[in-house]
């Protein structure tokens, strides 16, 4: 019905009355209220909020008789990739409609930076068809794991690593082991473990005998516990229990508190990740997201 209602909006609106351009800093409110309030909204699991993005491009809105109808935010962060940051649309228009008026201009502006790649996981079907059908390859998925507080013995860590809380002055060797760790895809910028680390209930780095940061763990709170949103290890010391040791630490934190669950999502390709989720007591939760990317050309 929706959809009808939208389409018949559509048909009376002159494709000239649509105004495509970027955002502004003064877009911010009616961006806020698109965002809040309307039917067809996709917002990435992100540290940043989508109007913190103002400013970087791209950045995007439609508008029909200067009211925002549709917006699209995908800056490449950390540099070559660009994750769907936000895409909304009215129902003075159709996600479809949107998405052609903007994405264009998105893949233009994303065209000037090299080696770029689209990406989005989409948490409404609406929006997973509409990258499907605008070129977007599924490639994999993220699942969730949760970890209750139920008396699971932890098997012992390895002791040639040492775990300790993160300090702000940690933040760029963090960085090191997060660009080691991870490809293109996964990594996160300095301005993104910054806000991570502001966020973070327990945040953690693992030490080698020679005092060098080999790992690091993030996680922020959630009404039940907490979430692990990041676990790193470098690769030169992957196998030698270093992220056994961080998880561990982690849970040990929590096992003698009221509070009931940890959870934590990983690729469902990862076999090393899972594995280390399992020793640790971690189950599927059945929660599955999948990822799509785009190669910017």
């Amino acid at each position: 019905m929706h959809n009808d209602i939208a389409k018949a909006h559509l048909d009376m609106m002159p494709i000239t009355k649509v105004l495509c351009r970027p955002a502004e800093v003064e877009d911010r409110r009616n961006l806020a209220s698109l965002i809040q309030f309307e039917t067809y909204v996709h917002r990435h699991l992100d540290w940043r909020p989508p109007l913190d993005w103002l400013g970087h491009e791209p950045y995007l809105v439609a508008e029909k008789a200067e009211r925002l109808v549709a917006a699209l935010a995908c800056p490449p962060d950390p540099p070559g990739i660009a994750w769907i940051r936000m895409f909304a649309a009215t129902v003075k228009t159709t996600p479809e409609a949107a998405w052609e008026k903007l994405w264009p201009m998105a893949h233009e502006q994303l065209r000037k930076h090299p080696s770029v790649h689209a990406a989005a996981i989409p948490l409404h079907g609406w929006f997973r068809d509409l990258l499907q059908d605008n070129g977007f390859t599924h490639t994999h998925n993220v699942i969730v794991l949760a970890w209750e507080n139920s008396g699971h013995t932890l098997p012992p860590a390895k002791k040639n690593t040492s775990v300790r809380s993160m300090t702000e002055e940690d933040l760029e060797k963090v960085l090191v082991v997060d660009e080691a760790a991870f490809g293109t895809l996964w990594r996160n910028s300095l301005q993104s473990i910054e806000l991570a680390f502001s966020q973070a209930a327990i945040a953690t780095v693992a030490e080698n005998e020679n005092g060098e940061i080999s790992g690091y763990q993030i996680s922020t709170p959630s009404p039940t516990g907490a979430h692990l949103a990041r676990l790193a290890v470098h690769p030169e010391t992957q196998g030698q229990g270093v992220g056994y040791a961080l998880v561990r630490n982690l849970l040990l934190e929590y096992k003698d508190t009221h509070h009931r669950r940890i959870s934590v999502n990983t690729q469902n390709d990862n076999q090393v990740s899972l594995s280390l989720y399992e020793k640790a007591g971690f189950q599927a939760t059945g929660d599955e997201y999948p990822v799509y990317q785009f190669e910017i050309s």
